[in-house]
């Protein structure tokens, strides 16, 4: 989605057709499973079912154009001998305009696969950043372990230590320090759910730049230089390019 388009159930435009744009919107979800990029737009525009405007449905048709132009690209998965699980987790916190509550997303990766993505709204408004971006740690952790626990069952043991990479310093310092902040005790059994796993090096919390954070791409809208680079990051190749092959040399 452009940075140019802002979202909000507040602005007053010309009611569209609501029966087309909910038509539409309900279809997009199923692209997105292989379609990580567009993710971020379709949530979005999913907030306005109940009352679509005109903001919204230029969004939708910039949406499908886009689209249109890439239909042969989706996410390739290879094989290879790294089975570290990474996980990019991101937040934008009190992201909402209209109830400031913050969008959480992550990824995970198997290697240079990305097999598990979610982008979701919190359902409380954190009282901070660092809040905000722990409580998505806490849910990737989760995600991790079941991931993690579903391999075992088939016999596929991870012999790393899982990383978790975040772009805000303060969350890494709370998930490395032992000695529990009082201002931290209404998250008390989040902090503790991290804490144990990471004092028995099952994984560990890296403070990543914000250039490099993958998970951007599905909580925020970005320029066209940083989206192509999040899209590599994906995974996402032109499907009918790699499926041709390189050009051989017939002369």
């Amino acid at each position: 989605m452009s940075v140019a388009i802002f979202l909000n159930v507040n602005q007053v435009d010309p009611i569209v057709d609501g029966s087309l744009f909910r038509t539409i919107v309900g279809k997009l979800p199923y692209l997105s499973f292989t379609r990580p990029d567009i993710a971020f737009t379709i949530i979005k525009l999913s907030q306005f079912m109940h009352c679509p405007q005109g903001n919204q449905w230029k969004a939708i048709k910039r949406l499908l154009r886009y689209f249109n132009q890439t239909s042969s690209f989706g996410l390739q998965i290879t094989r290879e001998t790294n089975n570290r699980i990474m996980v990019y987790s991101d937040s934008d916190w009190a992201g909402d305009p209209t109830d400031r509550t913050s969008t959480i997303e992550y990824v995970i990766y198997i290697g240079s696969t990305p097999v598990s993505l979610s982008f979701k709204k919190q359902r409380f408004v954190s009282r901070s950043y660092t809040e905000a971006e722990y409580r998505v740690v806490v849910v990737a952790l989760a995600e991790t372990n079941w991931i993690t626990n579903i391999l075992r069952e088939l016999h596929f043991y991870l012999s790393c230590i899982h990383h978790i990479l975040c772009d805000n310093i303060r969350t890494t310092y709370i998930c490395e320090n032992p000695v529990f902040h009082s201002k931290m005790k209404h998250i008390a059994i989040d902090f503790h759910f991290v804490r144990d796993q990471v004092v028995n090096k099952e994984v560990e919390v890296k403070h990543l730049h914000v250039v490099d954070q993958v998970a951007d791409v599905q909580t925020k809208p970005l320029a066209s230089a940083s989206f192509s680079r999040m899209f590599d990051n994906l995974g996402i190749v032109d499907v009918n390019t790699n499926l041709r092959g390189p050009k051989r040399d017939i002369t």
